[in-house]
């Protein structure tokens, strides 16, 4: 009987100590955040909340992981007549100009033809976990599921550059 009850302690103790270890996925994350903050980017868990949805009543938010670039490339002038704005993975009357089963969130009807060309390859390429995109005069954002290999981040980072370069 004795045994019984070190024995089941001691499977208390280790079970304790399993469940305080990081999962696989909190390790990949930790490793991509850290690669992540080395290449430049900003990352940050955010409560995002989409536009309404065709066909949803209530508005619904959740968190997210942003991945952010900075905007070093705007004047003092460039960052005050700075347009912002915001598309989502969603679909919804707001759509002008966008790939199917995308919306504008904020900044409808703000860029040219060649911006929102440009904004539609941008879509086209990146990863399907990639459920937003904001642009503001202080940073370009994506909002991402981070699922997928590490080797994302160069993709990412090269596709957001184009849209920091072109200044929208």
């Amino acid at each position: 009987m004795k045994w019984a009850i070190i024995i089941l302690i001691m499977l208390s103790l280790l079970g304790s100590m399993m469940w305080a270890l990081p999962s696989q996925r909190q390790r990949f994350q930790a490793e991509l955040r850290r690669l992540a903050s080395q290449k430049g980017f900003t990352v940050q868990v955010v409560r995002l909340t989409p536009p309404r949805g065709a066909g949803q009543i209530e508005q619904e938010s959740y968190m997210t992981t942003a991945y952010q670039l900075p905007r070093f490339n705007l004047a003092k002038g460039e960052r005050e007549t700075f347009r912002s704005w915001q598309v989502s993975r969603q679909t919804t009357v707001a759509n002008e100009g966008l790939p199917l089963g995308w919306s504008w969130a904020a900044g409808e009807r703000q860029l040219a033809t060649d911006q929102l060309e440009l904004l539609a390859e941008l879509i086209d390429v990146l990863p399907d976990g990639i459920n937003s995109i904001e642009s503001t005069p202080v940073h370009f954002s994506v909002y991402w599921d981070e699922k997928g290999p590490l080797e994302t981040l160069d993709q990412l980072k090269a596709q957001m550059q184009k849209v920091i370069d072109r200044k929208f």
